[in-house]
C-alpha cells in the first residue's frame, strides 16, 4: 500500500504505545518481520521544540528504523508546526498527530482525544503542519469522545480536506478508554467517510485471524497493532503471512522466545546503559512470560534485576525450575501448555482478551490507560 508517495511493503503497522514503542522493541520487531510501519511513542510537541533530553530519546532512531513516523500531541498550532518541521529535519518519514490518547494529562492540554471535540479548529492546525512540511502528516484518532459524540467520519473528512495523507481509527471512544468491545461499523463509518486517502484499523487485534476479520469488515485499507504486539511479538511475520496465504504460522516455541527475550534486554541496556536498561525492562520481560507456561517465579524475580548478571541468574534460575513441567525433550506437558491467542473480538464474549477476559490489559508504565 501507499500512504502519499511512501510504498509500504506491508499493511501492518505498529501503533505507538507509551514507554514501550521506543527504538529497541521497533527494531525487534523489525527484524522478525511483517512490519510496514512504525510510529514513535507519543512526544509533547513543546518538549521537543525545546530540546529537552527525555522527548530526544523517545524520537531517537538508527537507519534500519524505516519508514519511521514521529507521533506528536499538543493543541499550539505554532508549536506543533515548528515540531513537525524538527521531526522531517530528524529524518522521519511522516509526522502523525496524536487525536486518539485518553489520558487525561493529554486531554488536558486539549490534545489527544480532546482535538475531536473542536474539528474546525484542529483542522486549521492540521493544515498549517501539512503547509509547513514535504513529508505526509497522518493522525490518529478514536471513533469520538463519548457514545453520544461519534465524531470520527466528521474530523476524517475534515483533516483529508486540510491535506492529511492517512487517518488510523482506534475502534473505541475516548470514554471507552480500553473496555468494551472494539466498534468495527464505527470504523467502517470512517473508511466511509473519506474520499481517497486510507484508513488504518486498530485495536484488540491480537491474532492474524482477528486483522483478516477487521480488514474483511472495515474495509480499511491497514492494521496497525499496539498491545497484541506485546502478546506476541511475531504477530506482524505471522499476519502478513496468513493474509498472503491463508497459512497460519505456528506461535514461536520456548527456545525462540527465550532468545528474542534476551534480544531485547540486550537492546534495552544498549540504548539506555546497563543500570537503566535492567529496570526498565522489568515491565517489559512479563508480556513475554505470558506465553511461557508455569512462570510465577520468573515473573517475580525479573521485577528485581539491576543488570545484565541479574537478569542471567534470573533466567538460569527459571529455566532450572521450569524442567519439572517439561517432559524429557524439554517441550512443556500438555497440560501446562498455554492455551492457543484466539480473537479479542467476534466470539461469543465479545471484546474479550487472548486470556478470556473482557478488555485487554493495558501495559503498566509511564502513562497507565494508554
Amino acid at each position: 500500500m501507499r500512504i502519499a508517495n511512501i510504498e509500504i511493503d506491508s499493511n501492518l503497522f505498529l501503533s505507538p504505545l507509551a514507554g514501550y514503542t521506543n527504538l529497541p522493541m521497533r527494531m525487534i520487531l523489525r527484524e522478525l518481520g511483517g512490519l510496514g510501519w512504525a510510529t514513535t511513542d507519543l512526544v509533547n510537541a513543546r518538549s521537543l521544540i525545546e530540546r529537552n533530553p527525555t522527548a530526544l530519546k523517545l524520537v531517537e532512531s538508527c537507519a534500519g528504523d524505516r519508514p519511521l513516523s514521529i507521533q506528536l500531541f499538543g493543541s499550539v498550532p505554532d508549536e506543533m508546526r515548528d515540531a513537525a518541521v524538527m521531526c522531517e529535519d530528524m529524518g522521519a518519514q511522516a509526522v502523525d498527530i496524536n487525536m486518539g490518547c485518553p489520558v487525561r494529562k493529554v486531554t488536558k492540554i486539549g490534545g489527544g482525544s480532546a482535538m475531536m471535540t473542536e474539528l474546525g479548529k484542529t483542522a486549521g492546525l492540521v493544515g498549517r503542519m501539512v503547509a509547513a512540511i514535504g513529508i505526509p502528516v497522518t493522525a490518529k484518532m478514536r471513533l469520538g469522545w463519548d457514545a453520544e459524540n461519534i465524531t470520527a467520519p466528521d474530523l476524517a473528512r475534515a483533516l483529508e480536506d486540510a491535506g492529511v495523507a492517512a487517518v488510523f481509527v482506534h475502534g473505541r471512544t475516548r470514554a471507552q478508554g480500553f473496555s468494551g468491545a472494539v466498534n468495527l461499523p464505527g470504523i467502517r463509518s470512517v473508511v466511509e467517510g473519506v474520499r481517497s486517502i486510507p484508513v488504518i484499523g486498530n485495536g484488540d487485534v491480537t491474532t492474524p485471524e482477528a486483522a483478516r476479520q477487521m480488514l474483511g469488515e472495515t474495509g480499511c485499507a491497514g492494521i496497525s497493532i499496539g498491545r497484541g504486539a506485546f502478546y506476541d511479538p511475531w504477530i506482524f511475520r505471522r499476519t502478513e503471512h496468513f493474509l498472503r496465504t491463508g497459512e497460519l504460522i505456528p506461535e514461536p516455541g520456548f527456545t525462540e522466545r527465550l532468545r528474542v527475550l534476551r534480544l531485547h534486554f540486550d537492546r534495552y541496556c544498549e540504548f539506555y546503559g546497563e543500570a537503566r536498561g535492567a529496570r526498565l525492562f522489568r515491565k517489559v520481560a512479563p508480556w513475554y512470560a505470558k506465553r511461557f507456561g508455569p512462570a510465577k517465579p520468573f515473573k517475580q524475580r525479573i521485577l528485581s534485576i539491576e543488570s545484565k548478571a541479574d537478569f542471567e541468574a534470573v533466567v538460569s534460575e527459571y529455566l532450572a525450575w521450569r524442567a519439572a513441567f517439561c517432559d524429557p525433550q524439554g517441550e512443556l506437558l500438555p497440560k501446562y501448555r498455554p492455551a492457543p491467542l484466539s480473537p479479542a473480538f467476534g466470539g461469543e464474549e465479545a471484546g474479550a482478551d487472548v486470556f478470556g477476559r473482557v478488555g485487554i490489559p493495558v501495559p503498566r508504565g509511564p502513562v497507565e490507560i494508554w
